[in-house]
């Protein structure tokens, strides 16, 4: 159903509206007339209230779960307030010293990223979500560990003290030897360079015929890079944290709605297909309930901005992850503080 403009709505009919999308957001239960005729300013009888309440459902921006049980804004509703009503209120200075804090934290960018997307979960009470390109990283030093006859462990330490580790197949027949040279080799000729570099090198090298070693060796250098570099072509880091934050007093009653969205993070393609659809443009995209395929069973919100480098390009995408009824009005400026300053950190 499209959301009708604002202006569609009189006076009466937005004051009324406000009232309910407020109180829903804070406690998470439909509202009564009887709660807005209480609400100051009204001035307004149950049933003049209950009147309007029931146009505004005629227009698709209220549903009633229950007979008798008051009503709640629908996903669409929802839209019409964030898009035409919300008073965004800034960050506090203690919120954004904290961004600051963990995004400043020193250390390998991964684990800085991680710490800024737990400081977001926090502060807006939902999961954090961040998801950057894999890095192109700087090569310190490449080793080998022998895991049988047919595998090998490649570890390899990046400039910035990061370590990874990936699973290899040897060459039929390699000996222990190889390893050992193969490992010689890349960390005293390729420290210093990115993967792009080096394998560019160890192509000429080998072409000229200056590299000092023997087949097998040669081949676990080839397949050693190889395997590095097309795993940072194909995926993204996507780093999730304070899912245990989604499971709150609230979320009790509603354990299905919750088992569901932490089944969606877990299937983490997908999660950063979404937020990949979210790096077109500067400005900062809100997905309610069903309005995305992926988490409309669940009946979540996602807040996401893109951030970008000294360049310009799109570097990353941050955001979170919660109810339908999360407090728009305080986390969307949360997020687009977060992107700033993840920004700064990616530049």
């Amino acid at each position: 159903m499209a959301t009708p403009p604002i202006t569609e709505l009189n006076a009466r009919a937005r004051d009324i509206f406000r009232v309910v999308v407020d109180s829903y957001l804070a406690t998470g239960a439909p509202v009564g007339s009887k709660t807005i005729a209480l609400a100051a300013g009204l001035n307004l009888s149950p049933a003049s209230i209950r009147g309007v309440m029931q146009e505004l459902e005629e227009r698709g921006l209220l549903a009633s779960p229950h007979t008798s049980a008051g009503r709640m804004p629908t996903d669409v509703g929802l839209r019409l307030f964030v898009d035409g009503m919300m008073q965004a209120m800034e960050p506090t200075a203690d919120e954004r010293a904290q961004i600051e804090a963990r995004a400043a934290g020193g250390g390998p960018v991964e684990e800085a990223l991680a710490a800024t997307t737990a400081a977001l979960s926090g502060l807006s009470a939902c999961a954090g979500l961040v998801l950057v390109p894999k890095r192109e990283l700087t090569l310190r030093s490449i080793g080998f560990v022998p895991l049988s006859r047919s595998q090998a462990l490649a570890v390899l330490v990046s400039d910035d003290g990061a370590v990874e580790n990936r699973v290899v197949d040897l060459p039929p027949g390699m000996n222990p030897s190889a390893l050992v040279e193969a490992g010689n080799y890349m960390s005293a000729t390729l420290a210093g360079l990115t993967l792009a570099e080096a394998r560019a090198r160890v192509e000429r090298e080998m072409a000229d015929g200056r590299a000092a070693l023997d087949g097998a060796a040669r081949a676990l250098v080839e397949r050693g890079l190889a395997v590095w570099s097309e795993d940072g072509e194909r995926r993204p880091i996507l780093i999730v944290r304070g899912q245990g934050r989604l499971i709150d007093a609230a979320a009790a009653a509603d354990l299905d709605r919750v088992r569901d969205l932490l089944d969606d993070l877990e299937g983490k393609q997908e999660v950063a297909g979404l937020l990949d659809s979210a790096s077109a443009g500067d400005a900062t995209r809100i997905f309610i309930g069903a309005e995305n395929r992926l988490f409309a069973l669940s009946g979540s919100s996602v807040i996401a901005r893109p951030f970008r480098g000294t360049d310009g390009r799109v570097v990353g995408v941050v955001g979170v992850i919660g109810p339908t009824r999360l407090n728009y009005a305080r986390v969307v400026p949360i997020v687009d503080f977060t992107a700033a300053t993840l920004a700064r950190l990616m530049g």
